[in-house]
């Protein structure tokens, strides 16, 4: 079953808020080195916890370098929930303001490994196919 219409509203409300709090009101120095976008918030059916995934770009290549600077922009997220909830309580009337949880986004990696797997496949790009299509109709 999927999830509802309020916990899709109350979800992307939260993520403006969390947002515009990162670009504004959070004075963090952990969370103001880093460019940190909230690209998804998750509500449970009950509204008590809200999932905020959170993409961090500009990553080093060094895997042990990420996961440094991930666990560095959580624990700065986490200090800082008690005044994103807060925020949150004054754009948003609801009975109980949720949980948040931050998780860090894999899916700009993702994405970007399979492009790397797709890539080293060897296989031509589509758009130079229907170009050669069009070509051989003209002639």
């Amino acid at each position: 079953m999927g999830k509802g219409y309020r916990q899709g509203r109350l979800g992307e409300e939260i993520r403006k808020i969390v947002s515009e709090m990162l670009i504004s009101g959070v004075k963090d120095p952990r969370l103001s080195g880093a460019m940190i976008s909230i690209s998804g918030v998750d509500v449970t059916n009950d509204g008590s916890f809200a999932t905020c995934y959170v993409s961090i770009l500009g990553f080093s290549k060094d895997p042990e370098e990420k996961a440094a600077e991930a666990a560095e922009v959580l624990a700065g997220l986490n200090s800082a929930k008690g005044l994103f909830k807060r925020e949150i309580s004054r754009h948003i009337k609801v009975r109980r303001i949720p949980e948040l949880i931050f998780k860090i986004d894999e899916a700009l990696e993702y994405g970007r490994h399979i492009s790397e797997v797709i890539a080293g496949l060897g296989i031509e790009n589509y758009q130079s196919d229907e170009e050669d299509i069009d070509t051989e109709d003209e002639e």
